[in-house]
């Protein structure tokens, strides 16, 4: 079984799960070999209909206590770009896709996701330009995030949103 996780926190970003449980999309993570796609939905609106088939299966909640299990079934992991959810995707060695919302004012979730992908950890698109990167992208090429350095993280954080 190959999984995507796609989490978008306690926030609601309905354009993500909209993209990602569109037919195309779903089309592209069966051609790349995934056969189980789960969204946390957070507060959206848009709650898209669970199904299962024989090649492939989609579950779909708002919350759960907490996402480790969930990730540690991914085999990638598709993030809305909240610090929390990249770091603990980050933390499990998981392949990461950033969706930056672009609909968010001052976005520093932008140069998280974008320093993180310079420093080679993650990648990170649009909504819209998310099936081109799930057929182009090539996970062996990321590097693993160096574990139990949370205070770094925070550090580059405070740096990132202009508290230094």
């Amino acid at each position: 079984m190959k999984c995507v996780f796609v989490t978008v926190g306690t926030t609601s970003f309905d354009d993500l799960i909209a993209r990602v449980s569109a037919h195309d999309t779903l089309q592209i993570f069966k051609s790349l070999g995934y056969n189980r796609l789960v969204l946390q939905i957070g507060r959206g609106k848009l709650v898209p209909e669970p199904f299962s088939t024989e090649s492939f299966a989609l579950d779909v909640y708002r919350y759960k206590d907490s996402l480790k299990e969930d990730l540690q079934k991914a085999d990638l992991v598709i993030s809305h770009a909240g610090a929390g959810s990249c770091l603990e995707t980050l933390e499990k060695r998981k392949p990461l896709v950033v969706v930056v919302n672009e609909k968010l004012m001052n976005n520093h979730q932008l140069e998280l996701a974008k320093q993180l992908h310079k420093d080679g950890h993650l990648f990170y698109c649009t909504c819209s330009t998310l099936p081109g990167l799930l057929q182009s992208m090539d996970l062996s090429t990321l590097k693993c995030f160096p574990p139990g350095q949370p205070e770094k993280f925070s550090a580059f954080l405070d740096k990132v949103v202009g508290l230094q």
